[in-house]
């Protein structure tokens, strides 16, 4: 497979977002690397190397995946857009990319939506923001 090309900062961005893409898409459906790996005739170190951005995903690669993963192809470049800066923040995309390929941040990443009432969520993202030392946010 091909390496991606590096910048000084790490792998291409758009390979990062396809590698988070894989692993979201397969941390919701429950798959584990291994059998991922299984399904599309691959190690699962292979699969760690696409989750990382450390290694590219070929095209025919990544069209078995979205099969496997019950998706298509377009999954994996949904939200793409600017991969230089995350929507709404003033984060860089490679940071909250980062953030959401550590097993808490996956987690996170599922369990938040699920909070069914908007004023908890809000109170979680206020105690978060606190113990970041974040400012308070402005209310829209």
């Amino acid at each position: 497979m091909d390496k991606p090309e590096k910048s000084a900062q790490g792998p291409n961005p758009v390979d990062r977002h396809v590698g988070l893409r894989i692993r979201m898409r397969r941390k919701e459906l429950g798959i584990s690397q291994e059998r991922l790996a299984e399904s599309i005739g691959l190690t699962f170190q292979q699969v760690q190397k696409y989750e990382r951005a450390a290694n590219r995903v070929s095209a025919s690669k990544l069209w078995e995946m979205s099969r496997a993963l019950s998706t298509n192809i377009s999954y994996f470049y949904e939200g793409l857009g600017d991969v230089h800066e995350a929507p709404g923040s003033n984060l860089p995309r490679e940071s909250m990319q980062d953030f959401l390929l550590t097993p808490e941040g996956i987690e996170l990443a599922a369990v938040f939506p699920k909070i069914a009432r908007g004023k908890v969520r809000r109170k979680i993202l206020d105690l978060v923001r606190a113990m970041a030392g974040e400012p308070d946010a402005v209310e829209s």
